[in-house]
Order: C-alpha cells, then sequence, then structure tokens
C-alpha cells in the first residue's frame, strides 16, 4: 500500500466518511489492520506529507453557482406504485437524479404506501422549505390542490394531472393517446399479415390499471390505431384496478390470451409486469407503457409506448431553478418528443416500421387526429 494510498485513507476517516471506511474494514480488514501498523509507525511522515494538501483542499472555495444549486431543494413524492414500478413514478426519478447530477441540485424522494400518505407527504417537504415540490400521478390531483393552497410560496409540479387554478402548480400533461394510435397500429399490422409468433386470431388486448384519463387515453389511441390499419380486429380490455399487483394483471393477461389474444398492451403500471410474463409464458408478445421495457423480456416484448416523464422532470426542475417555472399546463407530445415508441422487437418487418414512422408523420403534421376518448 503506497503512502498516497494510505493518506487519502486517512483523509476519508477525518472527513467522516463512513461508508467508505466501514465497507473496506468488512471486505479487506487483514489490509486495514496492516495499513493502521503502518500509519502508527509512521504518523509524523505522513502527517507532514499529507498537511498542505489536505489544507489546500479543504479551502478551496466553493462558487456562488455551486453554492446556488446546493442550496436548491427537489422533494419528489411516489404514487403507490413507487420507484421500482418499471414505469412512470421510475421515469420521474430518473429525471430527477439527473437533475441532482448535472444541476448539482438537493434532491429527496417519499414514497408513498397508500392514497392517505400524498397529503402528509407532500405537505412534509412544503414544511421543510423546499423550493419544487413534485407529485407523481393523477391520483395525486386532490393533494396537491389542497397542499399547494396551504404553501403558496412552494413550486408545485404534478405529472398527469391538470391543476390549472393555482399560480404555484405546473402540470405536466401527455398526447398518451398519440403513441397509444402507434402501438396499436403495429399490433394491427402485425395480426394483418401474421408474422413473427402472431397465429392470425386477429384479436389483441389491453390489460389497464385505474380507470383514469391517463390509461385511457393509452388506450383510445391504440383502439383507434389498429382499427385504421386493421378494421375487422378484434381488442379485449380490462382493468385492474391497481398498480402494484402483477400476480392480477398476469392472471387477466392469460384469460385474455385463453381468448385468442395474441398481441396484449400493458396500461397498468407495476402490474404490467405481469402481463409481461405471461406473454413470456405463452409465448406471444407484450407491448410496454411509460418506459422502454423491453429489456424485461427481448423476445416477447413487441415495442413500448414510451412517456417521457424524465424529460418532463427534468425540464421543470431546471426551469424553476433558472426562476423560469411556469404555472399552467405543459404538453408533451409527439412534436416535442414527449412521448415515442421504444426498442422494436427484431421480428417486426421493416415493412411495418415504415408504415408506424409514416403515421407518427402523420399526427404531427396534423394530418391524424387521435382522440382521447375509449370506444365501448
Amino acid at each position: 500500500m503506497s503512502d498516497k494510498f494510505i493518506c487519502l485513507l486517512l483523509i476519508q476517516v477525518v472527513n467522516g466518511n463512513k461508508i467508505f471506511v466501514g465497507g473496506y474494514m468488512m471486505k479487506r480488514w487483514r489490509v486495514v489492520l496492516a495499513s493502521l501498523l503502518i500509519v502508527v509507525l509512521s504518523v509524523s511522515v505522513l502527517l507532514s506529507g499529507c498537511s498542505s494538501k489536505t489544507k489546500q483542499e479543504s479551502t478551496q472555495p466553493e462558487t456562488a453557482q455551486e453554492s446556488k444549486n446546493k442550496d436548491f431543494k427537489v422533494g419528489l413524492v411516489t404514487d403507490v406504485g413507487g420507484i421500482n414500478d418499471r414505469s412512470f413514478n421510475q421515469m420521474a426519478y430518473e429525471g430527477l437524479q439527473r437533475a441532482a447530477k448535472e444541476l448539482g441540485v438537493t434532491v429527496n424522494v417519499i414514497q408513498s404506501k397508500k392514497m392517505e400518505d400524498y397529503v402528509p407527504n407532500l405537505t412534509n417537504f412544503a414544511q421543510q422549505g423546499y423550493n419544487l415540490v413534485i407529485a407523481v400521478g393523477f391520483m395525486m390531483h386532490d393533494a396537491v390542490e389542497e397542499v399547494s393552497q396551504k404553501f403558496p410560496d412552494t413550486k408545485f409540479l404534478i405529472i398527469d394531472s391538470e391543476v390549472t387554478d393555482r399560480p404555484n402548480v405546473s402540470s405536466a400533461m401527455f398526447k398518451e393517446e398519440q403513441v397509444g394510435y402507434l402501438v396499436g397500429a403495429m399490433a394491427g399490422l402485425m395480426e394483418k399479415e401474421k408474422v413473427g409468433k402472431v397465429k392470425g386470431t386477429n384479436t389483441i388486448g389491453v390489460v389497464g390499471g385505474m380507470q383514469i384519463p391517463p390509461v385511457d387515453r393509452f388506450i383510445a389511441g391504440y383502439q383507434q390505431g389498429a382499427k385504421a390499419v386493421n378494421p375487422d380486429i378484434k381488442i379485449l380490455i380490462n382493468y385492474t384496478n391497481n398498480f402494484d399487483d402483477p400476480a392480477t394483471g398476469k392472471q387477466m393477461a392469460l384469460t385474455q390470451i385463453s381468448q385468442g389474444a395474441e398481441i396484449i398492451f400493458q396500461v397498468a403500471g407495476g402490474t404490467g409486469e405481469g402481463v409481461i410474463k405471461a406473454a413470456q409464458e405463452k409465448n406471444v408478445y407484450a407491448i410496454g407503457v411509460d418506459a422502454d421495457q423491453s429489456y424485461l423480456a427481448p423476445d416477447h416484448v413487441l415495442t413500448s409506448a414510451v412517456k417521457r416523464v424524465d424529460v418532463a422532470t427534468y425540464n421543470v426542475i431546471k426551469d424553476t431553478l433558472n426562476g423560469n417555472f411556469k404555472s399552467g399546463i405543459v404538453y408533451f407530445d409527439l412534436k416535442n418528443d414527449g412521448v415515442g415508441i421504444g426498442k422494436v422487437n427484431k421480428d417486426v418487418p421493416q415493412s411495418i416500421i415504415d408504415k408506424v414512422n409514416q403515421l407518427a408523420q402523420d399526427i404531427k403534421d396534423g394530418k391524424i387526429t387521435v382522440s382521447d376518448k375509449v370506444s365501448k
């Protein structure tokens, strides 16, 4: 072990970096004991060798910008799905972490266990003087309205819901129906052309979570896209009424598969992981949601309807930090890359990809208008 390394180890101890020292002692205890013996025998040399460099580093002044950004605090409150839902909560968390890394702001997260946690969790951050509090999900609408009124000097961002009567609330809304249309068209074309794992039942499905507007916008687009390219296609629709129950999602997907569904769009957050597992087991396709979920089952995820909650989260944090907070609604759609298709399965022919890309361009150009209402 070099003198330089021992010096750095001492600095870590002086600075109280318990995570580093503790982890080292547990995994390399013999080396640490040997290092301590060397320190005892040569402490005077080490102190003289370290003192000037340590002093120089510890007195390095923080720039005004770094200090300002560090003092800017952002709190994120998840809905009941939590940050490991591999869906929109996780995407919001990724945007938060990007802000911490690139902007240097201070961030914290509270994961809600039940809906009754929303108000106290939001209040917790507001009472601590956080500059921006982020609420993830439509179900937090009422909580944001209540807490934002009590703390008018705190800025709030809510994902997937419109709070328009508060000057301190920004609402990030997504055109889920647009990307739903595209994945629906891809599913419809796969059935029409009978390619990949598709046998030609001309039946596809959707497993939704809670029956709330963001979920229904995805489903509405999916219906329209599939019917636009394959008018005779049959579409099965069911809701699990939750976002955190993969077992129920799997069972519902298996039921749809038994009814002939060969492609199932999961719009159910963490519950949707069960849909993807069912697709794997029965050798059919699933379509992911919110994040690119191809990694969950590369051979069985056809594509994903991606909603860039991470981009929305990061952008609002950056704008607020720079004094450009905007209240009201901010829309994210195909035009500004707020929604889009994720990785496409290798089984999808280029001809289908080209058709879907053209549909995306037609939506951007206003040639296709997608309704956000589910057909009965």
